[in-house]
């Protein structure tokens, strides 16, 4: 989790997946609180990918949502959560993104909605298929806070935060480990986090905009359907 050096940790909103805008009706919370959520133990979060992949096989071999059932005590934490999917089919590729950063619903209601999501045709494009299930990869991105930046090049720390950008022209995301694998700058992941939202580049400077950032865990398949490791 990152310290808090003079910036505000603020609540959060939900989002939509990594390529695309929030919600047009999402409503942008102007109130500033302490928003923090579960620390989640390596048992939790095996079980946490767990869960999403279930949710992901259900909804795409028999069109139903996964019900939690009898879930761990860290899953009614309310706290947000991003699932990702990847294919290991040649090179590899994006299978969908899903997420949200709010507060307001149970970790494990959460994993299950935002794993739909991520398979649906909603996230990139079009939906993950029954035969795609045992090459797709699972990882899962529990928030543990959220902050907004009074300086976002210089409270942006890469490989820790991912970002959300809000104004009242649009609002988008990245996932945090993104910025990584590209050898982003802050900077640049600033701008391509407008892009999602649809703003200009360097929209985030804008004195209308806000850019949130928020840290947590990372849990994945190091294989489909295989071990699970913590990053």
């Amino acid at each position: 989790m990152v310290q808090n050096t003079g910036m505000h940790v603020i609540s959060g909103i939900e989002t939509g997946n990594h390529i695309a805008k929030l919600k047009d009706d999402s409503p942008i919370d102007v109130a500033m609180a302490k928003a923090t959520g579960a620390t989640l133990t390596y048992e939790d979060g095996a079980q946490a990918v767990k869960l999403a992949r279930e949710a992901v096989e259900s909804f795409v071999q028999n069109g139903k949502r996964e019900h939690p059932g009898s879930m761990r005590d860290a899953f009614y934490a309310k706290t947000g959560a991003f699932v990702r999917l990847e294919s290991t089919r040649g090179r590899g590729s994006l299978r969908g993104c899903a997420g949200r950063y709010g507060i307001d619903e149970r970790l494990g209601h959460v994993i299950v909605d935002e794993a739909i999501r991520a398979a649906s045709d909603d996230s990139c494009g079009s939906e993950v298929t029954t035969t795609e299930l045992d090459s797709i990869t699972i990882s899962l991105y529990t928030v543990n806070e959220r902050i907004q930046a009074e300086d976002p090049v210089e409270d942006l720390q890469i490989g820790t935060h991912g970002v959300a950008i809000e104004s009242e022209k649009g609002r988008g995301w990245l996932y945090p480990t993104v910025p990584v694998e590209h050898d982003w700058s802050p900077r640049e992941y600033l701008d391509r986090t407008c892009r999602k939202a649809g703003l200009p580049p360097n929209g985030w400077n804008s004195d209308s905009a806000r850019v949130i950032l928020f840290d947590g865990q990372i849990f994945r398949e190091r294989e489909p359907n295989g071990s699970i490791q913590e990053l």
